[in-house]
C-alpha cells in the first residue's frame, strides 16, 4: 500500500502546487507545498496553520477479487487562525477557500501508481483511485477553526508489493 500512499500524497501536491502555489510551509528550512504526511514528517505538538496535513488510518484488504484491492482511509486535517491582515476575522473565508482548494485537489479521483523508492519514480502497471471525500463539520477552539475530511483510497497489489 505504500506506492499507493505515495502516489495520492505527490498527486495531491502535485495539484495543489498548480491550484495555490502561495500555499507552502517552511520544513526544516525548506520551502515545500502546503500538505504534509504526518507519519512521514517529526512529530508536532499542535498541527501547523493553513496546510493540509495527511493522515493515514485504516487499512483493509479485499482477498476476493482475481487481483487483491487493498484500501486506506486517509484523513486531511487542516485548520486556519485566518491573516493577519484582517486580524483573523477572515478566518471563515480561509478556511471555505481551503475547502475549495482540497475538492480541486481531489479531483479526478485516480492518479497513476509510481515506485517512489526508485529515482526517478518508476511507473507501476495499474493506478490509485478514491472516493469523493467526507467533510467533518467545522471545529472552533479559540481563534482557530480547522475541519478534516476522509477519503478511502483504493489500489491492486501488484507484484513485488
Amino acid at each position: 500500500m505504500q506506492n499507493a500512499k505515495d502516489s495520492f500524497y505527490m498527486a495531491l501536491r502535485t495539484r495543489l502546487t498548480e491550484i495555490n502555489p502561495q500555499r507552502t510551509i517552511m520544513v526544516r528550512g525548506t520551502v515545500r507545498p502546503g500538505i504534509l504526511v504526518e507519519e512521514s514528517e517529526a512529530p508536532f505538538s499542535q498541527f501547523p496553520s493553513d496546510v493540509f496535513v495527511l493522515r493515514w488510518l485504516g487499512l483493509a484488504v479485499d482477498l476476493d477479487l482475481a487481483s487483491t484491492m487493498t484500501g486506506e482511509q486517509c484523513e486531511i486535517v487542516y485548520q486556519t487562525c485566518g491573516t493577519q491582515s484582517f486580524g483573523g476575522l477572515d478566518r471563515g473565508r480561509t478556511l471555505s477557500a481551503m475547502d475549495g482548494e482540497l475538492m480541486a485537489m481531489i479531483q479526478p479521483f485516480y492518479t497513476p501508481k509510481l515506485n517512489y523508492a526508485a529515482t526517478p519514480p518508476a511507473a507501476m502497471l495499474t493506478q490509485v483511485f478514491w472516493d469523493e471525500p467526507v467533510f467533518s463539520p467545522i471545529v472552533t477552539q479559540r481563534d482557530r477553526l480547522s475541519r478534516s475530511a476522509t477519503v478511502l483510497v483504493y489500489s491492486y497489489q501488484e507484484q513485488g508489493e
